[in-house]
């Protein structure tokens, strides 16, 4: 199939015009990323954001991927010699794989089967003739095809039999409706597997389990696969047999004798030994293939909201990594985040050093000039926190709770050894901490995104399909936010568009010899920053206090010239365009326009123009919990805050400030209804809930936002 063909394919499947999809391949194939073409390609692309040209390269993938199998179909089936003009057609008309496979299954190589051992014994022509069902007697003609491996009429019968079983589930039809029968009508079924009842009681929901496959939400679908896969559940996934069998006789069947009768009972064997589980084997692949894409989906977006969490900036923290007998870690950060102190201090059981704790605090407080504390969300947090609240500062010194997780990844890690090869494990995963407050996304890309804990099931799903969605997420997420490229370290520079690890070392390199960068145009003077890759990264990469004020900015360096031409037009300089408000509303973006800047572009540029660099991520906020510690203190019908800490397809998990979350139910998330959690409240967000049950045995906290004011942000 031509590209041609393709390009048409794609923009009538996601509704666009086709040289918005031609547009978008070439510029893909020619090594442009998705923020790249999102950001400064716009006229190109006819403004398509970034989730519409992340289908198109999907969509894309899936076509290619299509069209290198359907070459290798035609290939073997011409050296089989068995290609007609009508097999061709149908082969370059197949529009999905199950398609393109249900086509070729007939001349597909195969072991040695029943029906095989039945053509070797010359049964063929006895399976024609009765397929045909024209022949009244098959019995008495089955007598001409006895021989020394034939010995009786039934063997005959059974052998010719076992071939149209074969044709019946090889047949394109039949697989064709077979198919749709799943689609509507299956049944997923979940049984314990016997003797198993104890050993699996975390699967006791699923002992015995029946709904439609259609209507199985994917976490339910994975939590019953992992039940499966660790050998305490059993499932099966099938129609009403009934059903299947109306189907595949309605096509086969077409007469009352007794060859119609033998080809009934083929009809049958096929569907019980050959077709049942060809199709259940179909749909538990389509079946996981969509559980893992809405599960991925999930993760992805509880990963954008993590990475886009509103920063403290660049202040002077001092950092808490809590703990009971080991004692709390404490370092002292500068404005960017550089380590200038770490102590341990014991402010709780078993030793108690308050009052020196208190002291300790303060003398770091005034030494360093600490703006803001963060304290670890992990053992020992909300007592931590109560203690810092004890202490009396002389000046406002902002308090906030930090999520751990991941952490220890990080501090394990070598990139957390590289950094600090002189401190152990608990300063790293400190200072890792107070990084988080101060700007989340530049800390959080230097960790595995499956170990930060804001998914389901992310060790049961495609593997490598999660990491090319988070991966994606990431770069998305960075070049949104933009990378001051001074102070960016290697693991944030790697993501920005068109750079990868090799030219982000290059980067880091280049600035530890000749000091900070003056200039986009000076990272042109890194090794191997060829003009394609400073094209595609040069409008994310920022350089504050630059003597060109756009280089502090998201405009790119291929339109500095329509900057400059409109601040000639109005007799001013760039940088007093840039702060003179009156002058940019006396700029008409229409007399601009080129044939590759467009109104799009120009719009971008004003926008930017009127605050450049600006972060886009919202402000931070202080919070406190309720006064609560454990799952004893919760009675139902209080009404307490909480932070959101992971979003799934059934609801939202909120930290109420005690060691296990709550869980708000999809069906307690609104008084009217909710089809997607994270439509109502995001990862971070602070929110009221109420307490509905506390099971202590289970550790289960039931939460209801309904009739709470739950926007504390």
């Amino acid at each position: 199939m031509s590209s041609d063909k393709n390009i048409i394919l794609i923009a009538r499947k996601l509704g666009l015009h086709e040289w918005q999809v031609e547009n978008t391949i070439r510029l893909m194939d020619d090594g442009a990323t998705i923020p790249f073409i999102s950001r400064y390609r716009k006229e190109m692309t006819g403004t398509l954001d970034e989730v519409k040209l992340l289908q198109i390269k999907d969509e894309y993938q899936r076509l290619k991927d299509l069209d290198s199998r359907r070459e290798a179909v035609i290939k073997s089936i011409m050296e089989q010699e068995k290609m007609t003009p009508e097999l061709m057609t149908k082969i370059e008309a197949a529009l999905t794989m199950a398609e393109l496979e249900d086509i070729y299954l007939p001349f597909r190589p195969r072991r040695r089967t029943r029906a095989t051992i039945a053509r070797e014994k010359g049964l063929e022509p006895l399976a024609l003739l009765i397929m045909e069902q024209k022949e009244r007697d098959p019995h008495h003609k089955a007598e001409e095809f006895l021989k020394d491996d034939v010995k009786n009429v039934e063997e005959a019968i059974a052998g010719a039999c076992d071939i149209i079983a074969e044709w019946i589930s090889e047949d394109e039809k039949a697989r064709r409706q077979l198919r749709r029968l799943f689609e509507k009508e299956a049944i997923i079924f979940s049984k314990v597997v016997k003797g198993k009842e104890q050993e699996g009681i975390k699967f006791s929901d699923y002992y015995e389990w029946s709904e439609p496959l259609k209507k199985c939400p994917s976490h339910r679908l994975l939590a019953m696969r992992r039940g499966e896969d660790e050998g305490f559940l059993r499932l099966t996934i099938e129609p009403d047999g009934k059903n299947a069998l109306d189907i595949l006789n309605s096509i086969f069947i077409i007469g009352t004798n007794d060859s119609s009768y033998l080809v009934r009972e083929a009809v049958n064997d096929s569907w019980k030994r050959l077709l049942s589980s060809s199709m259940e084997t179909e749909f538990r692949n389509i079946s996981k293939e969509k559980a893992d894409e809405e599960a991925i989906a999930v993760f992805a977006d509880n990963l954008k909201q993590l990475l886009l969490a509103s920063p403290l900036g660049e202040k002077n923290v001092l950092a808490i990594d809590p703990g009971f007998r080991t004692g709390c870690k404490i370092v002292c950060l500068d404005r960017q985040g550089i380590l200038l102190h770490n102590e341990t201090i014991y402010p709780h059981p078993p030793q108690n050093e308050t009052a020196m704790s208190i002291k300790k605090i303060l003398s770091l407080v005034n030494a360093y000039r600490i703006e803001a504390i963060a304290i670890g969300n992990g053992t020992a947090s909300r007592e931590t926190e109560d203690f810092i609240k004890w202490v009396k500062f002389d000046k406002d010194i902002q308090v906030f709770i930090v999520s751990e997780a991941g952490a220890s990844i990080y501090s394990a890690s070598k990139v957390a050894r590289d950094e600090f090869p002189d401190y152990d494990v608990t300063v790293r995963g400190a200072v890792s901490i107070g990084r988080r407050l101060m700007d989340p996304l530049a800390e959080l890309v230097k960790i595995d995104p499956k170990s930060i804990g804001v998914g389901q099931y992310q060790h049961d799903v495609d593997q490598q399909k999660l990491q090319n969605s988070l991966d994606e997420v990431v770069m998305s997420c960075v070049n949104g936010v933009g990378v001051e490229v001074n102070t960016a370290s290697k693991h944030l520079l790697t993501y920005v568009s068109g750079l990868g690890p090799q030219l982000a070392q290059n980067i880091v390199d280049y600035r530890t010899e000749n000091g900070p960068f003056n200039s986009r145009s000076e990272l042109m003077k890194v090794k191997r920053m060829g003009a394609k890759a400073f094209e595609q990264g040069a409008g994310f990469l920022r350089i504050r206090n630059a003597e060109n004020p756009l280089d502090s900015s998201a405009v790119h360096p291929e339109s500095y010239s329509v900057v400059e031409r409109m601040a000639k037009d109005l007799r001013c300089d760039v940088r007093e365009l840039m702060t003179n408000e009156s002058k940019r509303r006396d700029i008409k973006p229409e007399n601009y326009i080129t044939p590759s800047v467009g109104l799009p572009t120009l719009k971008d540029i004003l926008e930017e123009l009127s605050r450049p660099g600006r972060d886009p991520r919202s402000k931070i906020k202080e919070f406190s919990f309720a006064d609560i510690h454990t799952m004893e203190d919760l009675t139902p019908g209080m009404i307490v805050p909480g932070i959101v800490t992971n979003v799934t397809k059934f609801g939202a998990f909120i930290d109420i400030g005690i060691k296990q979350d709550g869980l708000v139910h999809i069906s307690n998330m609104s008084n009217s209804y909710v089809s997607d959690p994270s439509k109502v409240v995001k990862l971070h967000q602070q929110v009221m809930v109420k307490v509905l049950d506390v099971d202590i045995e289970r550790k289960r906290i039931q939460l209801s936002m309904k009739g709470v004011d739950l926007k504390r942000d």
